[in-house]
């Protein structure tokens, strides 16, 4: 079975770079499509409410289709829209361009996350969609928006990825939509929301942070970003690992972590070991943290595991659509090196959430 994981882990890098190149090129887009960097801040925000909104409903819908095929048309989709985004001329048409793909990525993401679990059981399923978010982190350290590489990963699913059984639950929408009658479900939900706020509030910014407060060039920044999604491979691991002993405390530790590294940016600007000291940690907590949230939320739906990751997804976006508008404020009204304190903030509120969280009798601490 690692064939068709590694084929999804392929595939999730073209899915997710779609979603994260853009925020090392914010500046470069801003320049070339004559708008602010809070302007062009808004197409990450475009992105995420599209995902957010839509995410669960069409994750609902098309979780009755046969996965292969699903998957293909997937990566045609992502294939089309990159090169739209390669040849857009304006900020409308690279709107049209994120708003394709947007519609398709919660799709993708929660079914081959499902389709991970039940290749290597539930026990493991931490460690399985680590596997597949293996290709999301490599997206923040090679991902450029090539169509022609969706296309030929589409070909790749469509002969090698195996006939993935439809669970039988999901085909009912009604079966679905139950879990959001669980509180703790909803908690989990707020505190993806909170936790993707957090992290995008700074994180959308990092390009410009590094450009006009370090005084780095396009290509040092280039490097930059390619580092810091190069350490997050080591965090992929260890929130693979984690999110399987004890979902809520693993939430808890990333994110102590990644506000120390998160205030420790700014003040290490100047000093190129420290900065690559508080890059490193953040860059660390964020991949483990993406991947914790992610699994901590399809474990809280056994029964319909791809649902729970959807919403998992709507909240997360909905936290990345935030943390960039809030970013943008930030940078308008306190400058950029503000960024990191009002990240830290959304992530402090995380990790009162998480510790009410465990104080539920129905708690997922107290089930693990």
């Amino acid at each position: 079975m690692m064939l068709p994981i590694l084929l999804l882990s392929a595939a999730g890098f073209t899915v997710l770079t779609t979603e994260f190149i853009i925020v090392g090129l914010l500046p470069g887009i801003a320049r070339d499509l004559a708008v602010s960097i809070p302007q062009a801040g808004l197409l990450v925000t475009l992105f995420a409410f599209t995902v957010a909104c839509l995410g669960p409903f069409l994750t609902a819908y098309f979780a009755r289709f046969e996965r292969r095929k699903l998957f293909v048309s997937i990566m045609v989709l992502f294939g089309l829209a990159n090169l739209l985004a390669a040849m857009a001329p304006n900020i409308e048409v690279m709107a049209v361009a994120r708003l394709l793909p947007a519609l398709a990525l919660p799709v993708f993401w929660a079914l081959a996350s499902e389709a991970a679990m039940d290749l290597v059981g539930a026990e493991q399923a931490g460690q399985a969609v680590a596997k597949i978010s293996f290709g999301v982190v490599c997206a923040t350290v090679f991902g450029i928006p090539v169509g022609a590489l969706a296309f030929a990963k589409a070909l790749l699913l469509f002969f090698f990825l195996p006939t993935i059984q439809v669970h039988s639950a999901e085909t009912s929408l009604l079966k679905q939509f139950r879990v959001l009658r669980s509180l703790e479900m909803q908690g989990y939900v707020l505190l993806s929301v909170l936790v993707l706020c957090g992290m995008f509030t700074a994180y959308t910014y990092l390009a410009d942070i590094l450009e006009r407060l370090a005084g780095f060039n396009g290509t040092v920044v280039g490097w930059c970003l390619m580092a810091f999604g190069a350490v997050g491979l080591i965090g992929n691991s260890l929130g693979g690992r984690a999110v399987d002993r004890h979902p809520l405390w693993a939430s808890i530790g990333f994110s102590l972590f990644m506000i120390m590294g998160m205030v420790a940016l700014i003040p290490s600007i100047h000093s190129t070991t420290a900065l690559a000291i508080a890059m490193a940690v953040w860059g660390i907590t964020q991949a483990a943290l993406f991947l914790v949230s992610h699994v901590r939320l399809m474990k809280t739906a056994p029964e319909t595991p791809a649902f729970g990751a959807s919403l998992n997804i709507s909240g997360a976006n909905l936290g990345i659509g935030l943390g960039a508008i809030v970013g943008g404020h930030v940078i308008d009204n306190f400058g950029l090196g503000s960024l990191g304190y009002a990240a830290s903030g959304f992530i402090g509120l995380s990790i009162l959430l998480a510790l009410v969280l465990m104080r539920g009798p129905l708690s997922m601490a107290t089930q693990v």
